[in-house]
This record gives structure tokens, C-alpha cells and sequence, in this order.
């Protein structure tokens, strides 16, 4: 068994798997790219809990007995100017060597962890950056990274309705011509609206796989998002209380993105770029 942690803006997250055969995935909240789009740097506090956060989740994978842990991050540490603190924290707490993933390689492991050698397209709205990724006759036909993702719309915009759809709106032309395709959502975005939508008490894992996200259910989501306070959202059926003060965002640059792609909705994947990591990596054990 072998355990992989990423290290994304908005959260940490670790997935056991062994021989390539799912076992778990686990979630942490820690914000890591929280203010990072005014100073450009990481600040201290959010270096320490996501650390922290890193350094537990490879006690679990090896206390559940995975021989192997490694560890990647993505947007926050990769275009913060002090992102080799983060790294040297986690070596300092965990001894894991953390590997810094490019925007094109994220994106790489998104499709590859969705599509598994197949062809589509896929988008993964993160914290701090968001990627789409179109395969075609099993080669990339377009990538990009897009710096804009759920914490540096909450940073940029608040909760401002107007702003963040000016924002998202403005942000989305970077992608430039877009092949077209059928699309996967990847990210805690995607699976949440997901969530949302299907109003689960508990997160089930094999209900928001698969799901068909409409480009009219994420318009009611907005709506709904926007309706309620930060405070009110923590309690909205489906969602993680961490994730209200940023959903409202990612709601909002998931629809911006369906309206710019031309898409009438997204098949919600479960497999991401953890799963893509191990295969392109041939990290199984």
C-alpha cells in the first residue's frame, strides 16, 4: 500500500491505495493560500497548520500500513516567493520531501487520474489556481493554467456577488480557444456543488462520481450560495462547513467556465490528480 498527499491551497488530501486499487481518500481544510494573493507570500500560520495537517496524514498511511508516502503541491507553494519554507516545515516535521508540481503538471495528473488514457477534457478549479487540460487520440491537445481559484476569489472579491462574477468572468478569457470536449470536474469545487445538489447528509463517494452537474443546477446553486450568510452556508445540506466562505466562488467561476466553454454541464470525477500522480509516476505498490 502506498499513500499520496496533496498539498492544494484550499486543502490537504490523502489517498491510500494499494496495487492501484482505491482504499481511501481524507480531507483536510488548512487554507494555505489564505491572503497569499495580496503579499505573495505564504503567511506563518497557514505554513504551520498545513504542515501540521501534511505531517498527520502520513502517520495515518503509515500507521494504516503503507510502505510509501509522498507528498505534492500545487498553486500556493509553487508561486508563493517563501514557498521553500513550506517545504522545509514539512521536511522539519515529517521528514517528507515535497515535490513542487508544475501548472501543466497538475493539470497532466487531473486527466490522466480521470481518464486513465482516454480522451476528454477536464477542469479543476482549485485554491489558487484552476486547470483545463482537452486529450485527443491520446495526446494533449490543450492546457493551461489559469492563477485564479476559489481562495484568491475570497481574497480579491469577499462575498461580493457583482465582483466575483467580474472577476470570474474577466479571468476566464485567459484560457484562450478551448478545443471542444466532453468535460470532467475534478476538485473539491465540483465534488461539493456535487454534494450540494444531491443534498447528502453524509458524503457519498459513489453518488457524486458519475453525477451530471447541469449548467442550470449550478445557476441555482449560485443563487442559493448567494442567499445565505457565511454562517448559514456551514449548515447548507451537502457542504463542508470549511468550504462556505469559498463556495460561493468556485460556484460562480464553474458557471463562468461552462458559459465560456459552451458546455450544458460537467460529469463530476472522483478520480483526480492523486490517482494521476501514482499512474504517471508508476507509484504502485
Amino acid at each position: 500500500m502506498v499513500g499520496v498527499i496533496d498539498i492544494g491551497s484550499n486543502s490537504v488530501r490523502l489517498l491510500l491505495s494499494d496495487k492501484g486499487n482505491f482504499i481511501s481518500k481524507t480531507v483536510e481544510i488548512t487554507r494555505l493560500a489564505d491572503g497569499l494573493n495580496a503579499t505573495k507570500k505564504l503567511n506563518q500560520e497557514a505554513i504551520l497548520r498545513t504542515a501540521t495537517a501534511v505531517a498527520s496524514f502520513k502517520n495515518t498511511a503509515i500507521n494504516r500500513g503503507a510502505s510509501k508516502v509522498f507528498a505534492f503541491a500545487t498553486a500556493a507553494v509553487r508561486s508563493a516567493t517563501n514557498g521553500s519554507d513550506f517545504v522545509k516545515e514539512v521536511k522539519n516535521l515529517c521528514g517528507l520531501d515535497v515535490l513542487v508540481i508544475s501548472g501543466k503538471e497538475e493539470a497532466l495528473y487531473g486527466v490522466t487520474g480521470v481518464l486513465k488514457g482516454g480522451d476528454g477534457g477536464v477542469i479543476d478549479i482549485g485554491g489558487a489556481s484552476s486547470e483545463v487540460i482537452v486529450v485527443k487520440n491520446g495526446n494533449t491537445e490543450y492546457s493551461y493554467s489559469l492563477d485564479l481559484g476559489v481562495v484568491r476569489i475570497k481574497d480579491l472579491c469577499g462575498q461580493n456577488l457583482a465582483k466575483i462574477k467580474k472577476v470570474c468572468k474577466d479571468y476566464v478569457t485567459k484560457y484562450g480557444k478551448v478545443p471542444k470536449s466532453k468535460f470532467y470536474g475534478i476538485g473539491g469545487t465540483a465534488t461539493s456543488l456535487a454534494s450540494i445538489a444531491l443534498q447528502l447528509d453524509v458524503y457519498d463517494r459513489s453518488k457524486v462520481h458519475g453525477y451530471y452537474l447541469t449548467k442550470e443546477k449550478v445557476k441555482e446553486l449560485v443563487e442559493l450560495l448567494n442567499s445565505l450568510s457565511v454562517k448559514d452556508r456551514e449548515s447548507l445540506k451537502g457542504l463542508q462547513p470549511q468550504r462556505a466562505e469559498v463556495m460561493l466562488g468556485g460556484a460562480v467561476l464553474t458557471l463562468e467556465l461552462m458559459d465560456y466553454l459552451c458546455i450544458d454541464g460537467i460529469t463530476v470525477s472522483e478520480d483526480d490528480n492523486l490517482e494521476g500522480f501514482l499512474i504517471l509516476n508508476n507509484k504502485y505498490a
